[in-house]
């Protein structure tokens, strides 16, 4: 895992070197292990490493292919490398590491762009062409790991892992993107492919481009569309062999996702997903120690982790660690959690916790069981959403309803204080409309009283659609449609990004076993099978030693932090917040104001 920047620009000299410093400099926790700069005809290249296979200096980068005409900036994982290796030095390619990244090199040396739907893992690179002096980009199907480009105020163009790196460089503006700010509102979080920051965007997930200079700028170009896969219809399964079909996918999975040359951990909840990680891990032989992190507001609730998670640690022969956290440590870290904060966010406090207490431990790997209720329908919005959008339909279908449901329901939500509720007439006919409804933190027509009625409409406008910033599902069936949303939203552009950026500020590789597209690819098609608890059920039931009961039939709590005590006492001082609303709203206003 590491961070990357590449610029282009022509004429580039000791001016772009500095600048490609300074964001290096900027990523210096994404990758602590060495920095490496190359730079040539209108080309520099910079990249930070944090040294998981082959921890060799020879395998440092900007990395050169063997002929000189490609140079590689990459931060990820491929897990399928070996596999990839040996077909290529069957064609007679040598390599001089052991390194994924050598053979990524190779392989677009060999084929280009067609090479992408061949690679399984988590990726963003950069690859400089020396003969056609051109700049080809490219992230991953899911959006795993982040990449952000703009066109620099003199008149070049750069790339790099972070936006804070690249306002690092001083090359791009710092000018605010009122969609960006209208989607943190919304949602948040900001929607890809925007940023904060007005010219400033992410490389949507699954999408290439290329690159010659700031005049030659080619438009990002999809090569994987992750909803192609709740779009397909499967057949029905018998129980018996979809329940085989889970446990090999996953466990294939896990398998993969085991690749290193250092040794891993595992965020160790009280939870199903977290735990089927541990398990498969354990039965593979792979040694993998379980992190926990506990709150003593929580002890002797439900809310509170440990007990459960040291009954799994134990269940599974695994060592475990449990890692105290105190509103007074919140507050002290407070300060860095908004710094290392890449883009606003309401979330990734808790994962920035477990990634401490797992580099406190000495790991650089991390395993999580983030991906597992979009894939398996662990979330409550399987159920609602179809039912409430059923109603939905069929109440709107009826003369006049709309007009009376919108003066009720505006009502109702002055009168308890939940504003959310007004926006039930206006998206409860759609799927769309109702995931917004119930994953959105402010409505569009507040945004005026937050923006300025002038920037919310613009920010409204450039973000589209209605809901803002959402596409149509188009999925084959509810259950299906939610998955779809799930996933190419909260799970994208939320908790994704906070793995990221939480996991990064510890110089922490996290890695998805849930969140692959090998397992998608076959099991996308069968999510309607999974609704109403079975999904779930069916990947505990993937380790060769299922889990008990206790962990199958607990009520779902999340991965959290008491936040919402911590910030109405003392996290944030009064005057930073507006007391009669949520916690989440209030931690969004005072999260929007120290990062803009």
């Amino acid at each position: 895992m590491c961070g990357i920047v590449a610029l282009v620009k022509n004429n580039s000299g000791e001016a772009e070197r500095i600048a490609v410093f300074k964001a290096l400099e900027h990523m210096a926790l994404r990758g602590p292990d060495a920095q490496g700069l190359w730079q040539g005809e209108g080309i520099t290249l910079g990249h930070r490493r944090l040294s998981i296979l082959d921890l060799d200096a020879r395998s440092n980068q900007p990395m050169a292919s063997l002929d000189g005409r490609y140079f590689i900036v990459f931060n990820g994982e491929i897990y399928n490398f070996r596999e990839l290796r040996r077909e290529l030095e069957e064609v007679g390619v040598k390599f001089h590491t052991t390194s994924d990244t050598e053979v990524l090199l190779a392989l677009f040396a060999a084929e280009g762009e067609a090479m992408l739907p061949r690679l399984r893992g988590m990726f963003a690179f950069a690859i400089w062409d020396n003969l056609l002096c051109e700049l080809f980009v490219a992230r991953d199907p899911y959006g795993i790991k982040p990449l952000y480009y703009g066109k620099t105020i003199d008149g070049g163009f750069i790339i790099a892992s972070q936006v804070k790196a690249l306002l690092a460089s001083g090359l791009v503006s710092r000018e605010r993107e009122p969609a960006g700010i209208a989607g943190f509102y919304l949602w948040g979080s900001v929607p890809e492919p925007w940023t904060i920051y007005h010219g400033v965007l992410a490389l949507p997930a699954g999408h290439w481009m290329r690159v010659r200079d700031s005049r030659e700028t080619g438009e990002p170009v999809s090569w994987y569309d992750i909803r192609q896969h709740w779009r397909v219809v499967g057949t029905q399964l018998p129980a018996v062999e979809l329940q085989d079909k889970v446990r090999q996918t996953v466990t294939d999975s896990v398998r993969a996702h085991l690749v290193a040359d250092v040794p891993i951990c595992v965020f160790l909840s009280g939870g199903i997903d977290s735990a089927v990680m541990a398990g498969i891990a354990s039965q593979l032989g792979v040694k993998v120690e379980g992190i926990t992190i506990g709150f003593d507001e929580f002890t002797g609730h439900h809310d509170d982790e440990v007990p459960l998670a040291a009954l799994i640690a134990e269940y599974y022969g695994l060592s475990h660690i449990v890692r105290r956290v105190s509103r007074s440590e919140f507050e002290l870290d407070m300060p860095r959690i908004r710094n290392a904060m890449d883009q606003p966010s309401i979330d990734g406090v808790n994962t920035w916790f477990a990634s401490k207490a797992a580099a406190e431990s000495g790991y650089k790997v991390v395993l999580s069981g983030v991906g597992g209720d979009e894939l398996f329908c662990g979330y409550s919005s399987f159920r609602q959403i179809p039912r409430a959008t059923i109603l939905g339909k069929a109440i709107n279908s009826i003369p006049g309803a709309c007009l009376v449901l919108n003066k009720s329901f505006s009502w109702i939500a002055k009168f308890r204080s939940t504003p959310k509720l007004a926006g039930i007439p206006a998206f409860m006919s759609t799927p769309e409309g109702m995931y917004f409804l119930q994953r959105c933190l402010f409505l569009p027509w507040e945004l005026a009283a937050l923006m300025g009625e002038e920037i919310a409409m613009l920010g409204l406008a450039r973000l589209g659609g209605m809901p803002p910033g959402m596409t149509r599902a188009y999925a084959k069936d509810g259950v299906s449609s939610v998955g779809l949303l799930e996933s190419t939203h909260y799970l994208r552009n939320q908790l994704l990004r906070d793995s990221d950026w939480a996991s990064m500020a510890h110089s922490l590789e996290l890695r998805t076993p849930l969140i692959d597209t090998a397992l998608l690819e076959i099991l996308g098609p069968y999510v309607f099978c999974f609704a109403g608890g079975k999904g779930k059920a069916m990947l505990a039931l993937s380790p060769k030693k299922p889990l008990p009961n206790s962990i199958i039939n607990r009520k779902k709590t999340g991965f959290s932090l008491p936040m919402a005590q911590w910030i109405s006492e003392a996290a944030l001082q009064p005057q930073q917040v507006l007391p009669a609303l949520p916690w989440a709203r209030r931690w969004a206003q005072a999260i929007i104001k120290e990062i803009v």
